[in-house]
């Protein structure tokens, strides 16, 4: 819930990780913050628990691409974190989406 209420905060830092060709960066930036707070307090409940496990599992698959734009244009990313922490997110996302699925829906 505090990520996606960080793209709120600092929604401009969020713009430069969508890949320029998806269109409206802030409208998505403010809309995947809007779901990562659902999902998030949608995990909080065990009659939304479900729901909202399949949420960030989607969630997750829709930003890979910012991460992926993120890794291979590490340079315009320096200040943020190293190259090598970019590309090692990949395959943690990976990771997290077999976590909220065993946590969320496996229960």
């Amino acid at each position: 819930m505090l990520a996606g209420a960080a793209h709120f905060a600092w929604p401009a830092t969020y713009e430069r990780i969508v890949p320029d060709y998806l269109p409206v960066h802030r409208t998505l930036v403010l809309v995947s913050g809007v779901f990562e707070i659902l999902g998030g307090i949608g995990a909080l409940f065990a009659g939304t628990r479900r729901a909202a496990g399949w949420g960030l599992i989607a969630l997750l698959i829709a930003v890979f691409p910012a991460n992926i734009h993120m890794a291979t244009h590490a340079s315009a990313f320096a200040g943020l974190a190293p190259a090598w922490v970019l590309y090692a997110r990949l395959p943690l996302q990976f990771l997290m989406i077999a976590w909220v699925y065993r946590v969320l829906l496996r229960g």
